[in-house]
């Protein structure tokens, strides 16, 4: 059944459209300057002479040849000239003399007289049958225009059928979505054997609205279901419905699910469906309009007086609090499957998806590559394993190893280092202290993530950086911890006011992060003051065309000041003390300062053991507190 999809949209068809054409115009420049009348002997246009001037050439035997055509002669003489008599004769050749075969000149007889009103009416009409004859082409291949280049194909569906012998991504090839991959597994299921399902009561599901992250592999599950499942399945991109003009989009919606129905069992999957989906009735008409009677042709062709049409509908987006009500509810999309971000153990999995065509040295640990990837995507770690391949071959390598893994997975977190940025010496000191500092007023605090790595190698936008990794994936920050956030993010600060008496714009990021972390607290999550803000949630929700979103503020102007006052606190607050951490190990921050300005990188191993003779000292102090 699929088959019968693929030959409308032949891309070759233009081809011989266009020769056609070529053909039309060459005839008629062909009907404008042929003559069939005239005889060409040379590249001299022929004089007219009267027939007894030609005679008496003839006699004088001045010619070389003769020809008489249509009652009418044209003549050559021995110097190249040509004449041809100015009117035609009815005399024979008896009568004129010609037939005096002891002279030289060459006398041929051509008689087309019969013919000449038959060829005459034949070059005359080609044209128009020509034209006529592409007129009837084009009319028939109008009807089957539905290409992206076709005159008549704005109103045609431009999805792609899928084709299993150029892609044949299975179930298989996605890993770390478990869960997701059984919800779908399930819809394959029932295309593959709708009579158990049915003999249950069972209806197939209209839509799936797969939801997650981008790069977590919304479009990546599509593709395994079309490998899957043995029914034609179509993909189109939701922007491929919108056009300038009104109506287009409606016109393709009809045309996709007129194919997708003639063709069922079938699947249709539209990426991105947010370009169209997006909730309707904002108050704003023009370009909307185009748009919103595209999302209502989907939500007739989803669930109108046709119930039984065994197609199903699968969707991404990333965005589904923008998507219209009518869009979300049961009979049009009834299942939603989300897509989180991988865990550790998802990660591995997804590692080892990846390096299936990668040749890796024996003593690669994808375990530990998991560990430092936390937050990373299926896309950012499929980029990480590419990034590890292409550093093996710079080096010239014939295998991949940890180091090029680890080195990709710095380079996909924060960007290539640019060790050809010219810094001057005295900036150099100010990014080392600052970096330091905000490694050391992160360590000394109960809740903030481990350290893993500080360096003063620019990397992307950041003159220096300080990686905090976490060791686990967690799903819930706590007050404690995101005030320990802020200590940490103040680091940088502090160092520099501590050693140069100044700060630099160089903070201006970690302002902004503590910032939107302090009025996170009190406007979201109810964490400020209870006797002047209390549990309540300030701020409204972030959505696109929302009704949500729609009027003025949650809060009077007194309450206000309140949480701008209470939002300060809690920066000054942690300002305080990542003051006193840094000023009470400010030996240990101006060595390590140091120790990075030598090495330029300081990793978590190195940066552990500043502080293992500090460990040695409590423990005996303890020793001896205990033998007292």
């Amino acid at each position: 059944m699929a088959k019968k999809y693929g030959p409308k949209n032949n891309p070759k068809s233009p081809n011989f459209f266009s020769f056609l054409l070529i053909l039309a115009l060459a005839g008629a420049l062909i009907s404008l300057f042929f003559k069939p009348d005239g005889l060409s002997m040379g590249n001299t246009s022929p004089e007219k002479v009267s027939i007894s001037e030609v005679l008496q050439k003839y006699k004088n035997d001045e010619l070389v040849s003769i020809e008489i055509k249509d009652q009418q002669i044209i003549a050559e003489d021995t110097e190249g000239n040509t004449y041809e008599s100015t009117k035609e004769f009815s005399a024979t050749i008896k009568d004129l003399g010609l037939d005096n075969l002891e002279k030289t000149t060459t006398v041929e007889i051509i008689n087309t007289s019969k013919n000449k009103v038959w060829i005459n009416l034949l070059i005359g009409i080609a044209p128009f049958f020509l034209i006529i004859l592409l007129l009837v082409i084009f009319s028939r291949k109008a009807g089957n225009m539905g290409g992206d280049g076709g005159p008549f194909g704005f109103g045609k569906s431009r999805a792609k059928l899928y084709d299993k012998e150029k892609h044949n991504t299975k179930f298989v090839d996605v890993a770390g979505a478990e869960e997701a991959k059984e919800e779908v597994f399930e819809i394959v299921d029932f295309l593959k054997h709708p009579k158990k399902y049915q003999k249950a009561g069972a209806k197939i599901p209209k839509g799936i609205l797969l939801v997650g992250p981008p790069g977590t592999g919304k479009t990546l599950l599509a593709r395994a279901i079309a490998g899957e499942a043995d029914v034609p399945f179509f993909s189109v991109s939701g922007s491929e419905f919108v056009e300038m003009f009104v109506g287009v989009g409606a016109s393709r919606v009809r045309d996709l699910f007129k194919t997708a129905k003639r063709n069922a069992p079938a699947i249709i999957f539209i990426d991105e469906i947010d370009a169209i989906g997006k909730h309707r009735g904002n108050g704003h008409g023009g370009g909307h309009d185009e748009r919103e009677q595209t999302l209502n042709q989907i939500l007739t062709e989803m669930d109108g007086f046709e119930t039984d049409t065994s197609v199903i509908v699968i969707a991404a987006t990333n965005r589904p609090e923008t998507l219209d009500k009518a869009l979300l509810r049961p009979g049009r999309f009834d299942r939603r499957v989300h897509i989180d971000l991988p865990d550790m153990n998802a990660r591995e999995k997804i590692l080892k998806v990846h390096a299936k065509n990668k040749k890796l040295d024996k003593k690669v640990k994808l375990k530990e590559i998991a560990t430092k990837t936390v937050g990373f995507s299926g896309a950012d770690i499929e980029s990480v394993m590419n990034e590890a391949a292409i550093a093996s071959v710079k080096q010239r390598n014939e295998k991949v190893f940890q180091a090029d893994l680890l080195e990709a997975v710095e380079k996909v977190s924060m960007g290539p280092e640019k060790k050809s940025r010219r810094i001057t010496e005295k900036e150099r000191k100010i990014i080392a202290y600052h970096e330091v500092g905000h490694a050391i007023a992160g360590h000394f605090t109960e809740n903030c993530e481990p350290v893993h790595k500080i360096s003063i190698i620019s990397r992307g936008q950041a003159l220096g950086l300080t990686w905090f990794l976490p060791q686990e994936d967690t799903y819930l920050n706590s007050e404690a911890k995101m005030k320990d956030e802020m200590v940490s993010l103040h680091g940088g600060r502090i160092a520099e006011r501590l050693i140069f008496g100044q700060t630099t714009t160089g903070a201006s990021n970690d302002l902004e992060r503590i910032s939107n972390i302090a009025r996170a607290m009190v406007m979201t999550y109810g964490m400020g003051n209870r006797d002047t803000i209390g549990p309540v949630v300030f701020e409204k929700k972030n959505t696109i065309m929302s009704y949500d979103n729609q009027g003025g503020d949650l809060h009077s102007q007194e309450m206000a000041a309140f949480i701008d006052a209470e939002v300060k606190a809690l920066i000054i607050e942690a300002e305080d003390r990542c003051t006193k951490i840094i000023e009470d190990n400010f030996d240990l921050f101006t060595q390590m300062s140091e120790d990075l300005l030598e090495k330029e990188n300081i990793s978590r191993e190195d940066f552990m053991a500043y502080f293992e003779p500090v460990k040695k000292e409590v423990k005996t102090e303890k020793n001896k507190e205990g033998k007292n």
